[in-house]
C-alpha cells in the first residue's frame, strides 16, 4: 500500500511508491520542487511589504484627520482603491503560500470528515442564508490533516462566493468506489458553463473581474493539486441534486497514515 509521507518533508526527493494494487504516489523535487521553493520565499518574504501597502494608507488618513484634514472626495476614493488592492495582493500571497505548502510538513492521517467540515465551518463562518448538508457514506479519508482542511475550505467558500443568491444550500457528500474515496460538494447556485470548467483550475483564474467578485483565483487550483498529490482527480460538473456545480474529488482510499 502506498505511503505519501515522504511528500511531505520540505526537501523530500521525487519518486514513485507502489501500493499493492500498482497504484503510484509520485513526490516532488527536482526542478518543480525548486519553483514551489521558490514561490514559497517570494510570497512569504513579498507578503510583509503587502501588510504595510495594506496598513500604511490607514495610518496616514488616521494622521490626516487628527491634523483636521479629513479624506474627502478623490483622495479618500484613491485612498480606498489603494486599500483595496493592497487587500487583493494579501490575499494572493497568502493563497500562493498554501499551495506551495501543500503536501509539505504535516502527518498523513486517518481524518474524521465531520470533524473536518465542523473545522472548516468554523473558519470560514457561513452568511446566514446558507446552509451545509452532509451526506456522508464514507466518514473517514486519509491524507494530510491541513491539506484535507484547505481542499474542503476551497470547495465550500467557492460554492459560497460564487453564488447568485443570499441563500442557498450545499451538499457534502462522501462514498467509496473502488479504491478511491469519492468526496463531492454541490450547490444550487448558477453553475458554469461545460467549455468554462477546465479553466478554473488554472493558477489565478477568474470567470468574472476581480471587481465583481473578490478572490485570487487560486482555490480550485489547489484542490486539484491535493487532488492529484493523494493519487485522485478532480473533475467539475453539474450538480445531481439542485442544477448548480458539482466539484467530485477522489483520494486513494488505499493510503496508509504515518
Amino acid at each position: 500500500m502506498s505511503n505519501p509521507a515522504q511528500v511531505v518533508s520540505e526537501a523530500a526527493p521525487r519518486h514513485n511508491v507502489c501500493d499493492d494494487d500498482g497504484r503510484t504516489v509520485t513526490a516532488t523535487s527536482g526542478s518543480s520542487q525548486d519553483f514551489e521553493d521558490f514561490i514559497y520565499l517570494i510570497s512569504h518574504d513579498v507578503r510583509s511589504s503587502a501588510r504595510a501597502l495594506l496598513e500604511l494608507p490607514q495610518w496616514i488618513a488616521e494622521d490626516l484627520e487628527e491634523a483636521g484634514f479629513p479624506l474627502e472626495g478623490p483622495v479618500a476614493t484613491s485612498i480606498e482603491l489603494l486599500n483595496r488592492h493592497a487587500g487583493r495582493l494579501d490575499r494572493m500571497l497568502v493563497d500562493l503560500l498554501t499551495f506551495s505548502r501543500i503536501g509539505r510538513m504535516q502527518k498523513i492521517c486517518e481524518n474524521d470528515i465531520n470533524d473536518v467540515l465542523d473545522q472548516v465551518l468554523e473558519e470560514i463562518k457561513l452568511p446566514a442564508g446558507f446552509k451545509v448538508i452532509r451526506n456522508l457514506d464514507c466518514n473517514h479519508v486519509t491524507m494530510g490533516e491541513r491539506d484535507v482542511l484547505t481542499m474542503f475550505s476551497a470547495l465550500i467558500s467557492n460554492a459560497v462566493k460564487h453564488h447568485d443568491k443570499a441563500s442557498g444550500q450545499i451538499i457534502v457528500s462522501s462514498s467509496l468506489e473502488g479504491g478511491d474515496v469519492l468526496l463531492s460538494v454541490s450547490d444550487d447556485g448558477p453553475g458554469i458553463a461545460p467549455e468554462y470548467r477546465e479553466r478554473v483550475f488554472g493558477a489565478m483564474n477568474t470567470l468574472r473581474p476581480r471587481d465583481e467578485i473578490e478572490g485570487s483565483g487560486m482555490g480550485l487550483t489547489n484542490v486539484r493539486k491535493i487532488a492529484n498529490l493523494y493519487e485522485g482527480g478532480v473533475i467539475v460538473g453539474d450538480s445531481p441534486y439542485s442544477g448548480g456545480l458539482n466539484v467530485e474529488v477522489r483520494i486513494n482510499a488505499f493510503l496508509v497514515a504515518d
